[in-house]
């Protein structure tokens, strides 16, 4: 039987908060937190046209090398966000029709007001991830994406170079909706459309939002 995304993404956050927990903010799965992003992203979202509205498995990192930093800031739109007062974490993907272009989408759900320290740590580790590169011809440079009006706030980054030797680009965009984190990577070979990217940030808000 082939397993839905979700069902990857909540088989993973339970194995992630089994090992989870921080000083007076203990993460713990919440049954109707879970259901509520379940439901969430089973539905069509108003992607850009071009995308596919079937959801697939989380966004995966194309590369295996980067800096605490680089990753923090790229890892939860795969679903990995980070882990303290998480309660429910779902990530999935869709496909474009660019060349090589997905967009990620991963929402992660908090208790105690965490969702918004988790997003100002999240900050000043994209202020702190200057490149990706390794050994395999990657070499991809960060600089800051302007984002306005994106949730309650939200902070963005482009990355732009080569991903094994081929023109690679990928935005990124991390914003907040009350206790919702929502993850946004849009990648593609060459390049990327920053006005496609803020139409795909709508509508993973719109499907939290709603």
């Amino acid at each position: 039987m082939k397993r839905q995304p979700w069902i990857i993404a909540s088989v993973l956050v339970t194995g992630l908060l089994a090992g989870c927990g921080g000083e007076g903010a203990e993460s713990f799965i919440d049954a109707q937190a879970m259901a509520q992003l379940r439901e969430v992203l089973s539905k069509e979202p108003p992607l850009p046209d071009g995308f596919t509205v079937r959801p697939e498995q989380a966004w995966r990192m194309p590369f295996g090398q980067a800096d605490r930093n680089c990753r923090a800031v790229l890892e939860p739109a795969g679903g990995r966000a980070p882990g303290q007062a998480l309660t429910a974490q779902a990530a999935v993907s869709y496909h474009g029709d660019g060349l090589g272009e997905q967009a990620g989408v991963g929402l992660a759900r908090y208790a105690n007001e965490e969702a918004e320290g988790h997003l100002d740590a999240l900050a000043e580790a994209m202020g702190a991830c200057h490149a990706v590169r390794t050994s395999s011809g990657t070499d991809l440079r960060l600089q800051e994406l302007p984002v306005r009006g994106a949730g309650d706030e939200a902070v963005g980054a482009t990355l732009r170079g080569r991903l094994n030797g081929y023109p690679y680009a990928m935005d990124v965009v991390l914003s907040r909706v009350g206790d919702t984190l929502v993850s946004v990577v849009h990648t593609g070979m060459n390049d990327v459309d920053p006005a496609r990217t803020r139409k795909v940030v709508e509508a993973a808000i719109s499907m939290v939002s709603a």
